[in-house]
C-alpha cells in the first residue's frame, strides 16, 4: 500500500469518528421528552404508524388532549391520528399536514381553530417541540422558515447541537436511558392528563384592542383548504369545548371563523355550548381548572364527537380488518393499563 493511500485512508477514518463522535453528542445533548415535556416528543411519532388513517387531527393542545383515537375506533371503527404539538401555529399545521399527505389519502382533516389568533412567530421552545421532531423533507424546511423567531437560525435546525450545547450541566439518567431509542409517549396521538383539578374560575377572557383575526393565519387556512381538496380529503373546522380565561375563545373570532367555512362550504363545530350534551364535568374532567380536558374528559368528548363525525361524513367501519383491529386493540390495552395505575395509585 503506498504512502499516499494510507494518508487518505487515516484521513478518512478521522472524518468518520469525528462524523461518529458529532453525532453522539448531538443524540445525547437534544431534548429527550420522555419523563418531562412529553409533549416535544409527540411529533417524531407519527412515523412509527403501522396503519393508515382515514381521519387526521391537527392542531394544538385542543387535539390532542381531547380525542382518542382508540375510542373512535372500539366504538366507530374510525381511524385516526392526532398530530398535535404544543402551541402548534397554523402554518405549523399547514406543513405537518403537507407531509402527512405525501404518506396517506385520508379522507377528513380536522383542524383546531384556536391558534387562528396567531398570526406572528411565538416561542422558540414550541417551535422545537414541534419542529424538531420532524423528519426532513422541504415541508420541515418551510416550516421552520415560517416560525423561527428573533435570533434563531436555520442551521440550528439542521444541527440541534449547536442550540443545545450547553446542556452538559442538565444532563440527567433520561439521556442516556433514551439515548437510541424512545418510549412511546402518545396513544395515536393522544396524551393523557390523569390528573382531577376542578374548574371553579367564571373569569371570562380579558378585552381586546383588535378582535380581527390575523391575515396570516387566514391566508394560511385557505392554503390548507386548497391543500385537503387537491388530495380529495375534506376539510373540517373545530372548536373544543374548554373556554377558560387564560384561553378565551371570543364571539367576533367565532364570527369570522363561521363566516369562512359558510363561505368555503367547510364544516365547522364550536363545542362549547355543547359541553353539557357531551356530559362533561367541570368537577372532574379537567385537570387544570378547566383549561384543558383529562383522560376523562377526552374519553366522553371522542365517544360523543365519534358520533358526529359518522353522521355528518361518510367514513367507513375499518373493524374486522386484522391489522387495524390489532393496532387499536394494543393501544386500548395501553390505556387501560394508564388508567389501572392511576387507580391504584389513588387508593
Amino acid at each position: 500500500m503506498s504512502v499516499r493511500l494510507k494518508r487518505i485512508l487515516a484521513a478518512a477514518a478521522a472524518i468518520i469518528v469525528l462524523v461518529l463522535i458529532f453525532a453522539f453528542l448531538q443524540a445525547l445533548l437534544v431534548p429527550k421528552y420522555m419523563e418531562s415535556t412529553q409533549e416535544g416528543a409527540m411529533i417524531a411519532e407519527y412515523y412509527d404508524e403501522p396503519v393508515s388513517h382515514d381521519v387526521l387531527f391537527v392542531g394544538d393542545c385542543e387535539v390532542y388532549e381531547c380525542f382518542i383515537p382508540s375510542v373512535l375506533y372500539q366504538e366507530y371503527g374510525i381511524t385516526s391520528y392526532v398530530r398535535g404539538s404544543a402551541q402548534q401555529l397554523i402554518w405549523q399545521s399547514y406543513y405537518l399536514l403537507e407531509e402527512m399527505l405525501e404518506r396517506e389519502s385520508p379522507k377528513v382533516v380536522i383542524y383546531s381553530v384556536m391558534a387562528l389568533k396567531y398570526g406572528t412567530p411565538q416561542n422558540e421552545a414550541y417551535n422545537r417541540m414541534t419542529l424538531d421532531g420532524m423528519q426532513w423533507s422541504k415541508s420541515k424546511w418551510n416550516a421552520i422558515k415560517a416560525s423561527m423567531t428573533e435570533g434563531e437560525n436555520m442551521l440550528s435546525y439542521i444541527f440541534p447541537i449547536l442550540r443545545f450545547h450547553s446542556r452538559w450541566s442538565d444532563l440527567s439518567s433520561e439521556d442516556f436511558t433514551y439515548l437510541f431509542s424512545k418510549d412511546p409517549v402518545t396513544y395515536g396521538g393522544y396524551l393523557p392528563q390523569t390528573g382531577v383539578v376542578p374548574k371553579t374560575s367564571t373569569r371570562e377572557g380579558d378585552k381586546l384592542k383588535d378582535y380581527r383575526l390575523p391575515e396570516t393565519s387566514m391566508a394560511y387556512l385557505d392554503k390548507m383548504l386548497k391543500l385537503c381538496r387537491s388530495h380529495g380529503a375534506e376539510l373540517v373546522l373545530l372548536k373544543s369545548p374548554t373556554n377558560s380565561w387564560k384561553y378565551w375563545w371570543y364571539d367576533a373570532w367565532d364570527e369570522q371563523v363561521f363566516a369562512w367555512a359558510d363561505e368555503h362550504q367547510v364544516g365547522y363545530y364550536n363545542l362549547i355550548p355543547s359541553d353539557w350534551e357531551i356530559g362533561l364535568d367541570w368537577d372532574l374532567d379537567t385537570y387544570d381548572g378547566g383549561i384543558h380536558l383529562n383522560l376523562s374528559g377526552a374519553e366522553k368528548l371522542s365517544s360523543w364527537f365519534g358520533k358526529i363525525l359518522k353522521n355528518d361524513v361518510e367514513l367507513p367501519d375499518r373493524r374486522g380488518q386484522a391489522d387495524t383491529d390489532d393496532y387499536y386493540g394494543k393501544m386500548a390495552e395501553r390505556l387501560n393499563q394508564l388508567k389501572e395505575k392511576n387507580q391504584n395509585e389513588q387508593d
